[in-house]
């Protein structure tokens, strides 16, 4: 993918390498994630979280990826929120470790899972970035999505309801 960072599904087995990810980067992802209870930090809550990402995939309604560099966990790409039938639609969200930016990976990395999902049969893509996230809005539009809109308190980020710039692909272009 990109120098030694490559993706690879997400597997049983991964919680202890995702929990030394999310420690190592707990300042790096505070600003953009929901506020995360203590436990979500742990080889515990990572399993518990693996093993639900998992079930979900089986069920049809998440395709998890880690990027790895190495054994060592340095982000995720996951596409949730799949709806079937005449939608064929998902939601994109993805984080790539601090030591990790600015190289191109969560560019690269984008760009597998689209392929992917285009492969699976979706019709299309979303993905919300909080409105000053320029980084991520240029990865995004480095892939081909474009701006649809901005939903007013989308997600509560950081303990507080933000608005997000809406930007979608569609897989067939």
């Amino acid at each position: 993918m990109v120098g030694t960072v490559g993706i690879r599904p997400l597997r049983a087995g991964d919680g202890p390498a995702l929990a030394r990810a999310y420690a190592r980067n707990r300042d790096h992802l505070a600003p953009w994630e929901p506020l995360r209870p203590e436990g979500w930090f742990t080889e515990q809550g990572q399993e518990h979280n693996v093993t639900r990402r998992l079930v979900e995939q089986r069920q049809g309604v998440t395709l998890p990826w880690v990027l790895v560099d190495g054994d060592r966990v340095v982000g995720t790409m996951t596409v949730s929120g799949i709806v079937r039938g005449p939608c064929l639609s998902g939601n994109l969200g993805y984080w790539v470790d601090g030591a990790c930016t600015g190289r191109g990976v969560a560019t690269a990395a984008v760009a597998h899972v689209v392929a992917a999902c285009a492969r699976e049969g979706l019709h299309r893509l979303q993905a919300g970035t909080l409105l000053h996230n320029a980084a991520s809005q240029t990865v995004l539009r480095r892939n081909g999505f474009e701006r649809i809109g901005v939903a007013r308190r989308y997600l509560r980020i950081a303990g507080t309801w933000q608005d997000h710039v809406l930007l979608e692909r569609l897989l067939e272009d």
